[in-house]
């Protein structure tokens, strides 16, 4: 494994990093988040072998990578995850307070 930076889409705030880190924790590890940087960055330990595993699960959040091409209504859907995704990140980061 070795240590790979990729570069997601509608990651805005703390509520979408925490919702990274939490949910793709179990199946990858530790995923650091930068959101000092447009687009937003992801990095972690991974095989190249399971890098579309994790593409799918970022899609599946509303977070797909910036190299994907999406069509319209994927586009679409996929911002509308990112933000029910933020939105449960917020509540379990105000949860932990």
């Amino acid at each position: 494994m070795k240590k790979q930076t990729f570069k997601v889409q509608n990651v805005k705030c703390g509520g979408c990093a925490n919702t990274l880190t939490t949910k793709l924790a179990d199946a990858f590890g530790e995923i650091e988040v930068n959101l000092e940087v447009m687009p937003r960055e992801i990095t972690l330990e991974i095989e190249d072998t399971k890098i579309p595993t994790l593409s799918e699960a970022l899609k599946s959040l509303g977070y797909p990578m910036t190299d994907e091409q999406l069509g319209f209504v994927e586009n679409t859907t996929a911002q509308a995850k990112s933000f029910v995704s933020c939105a449960v990140g917020k509540f379990e980061v105000a949860k932990k307070s």
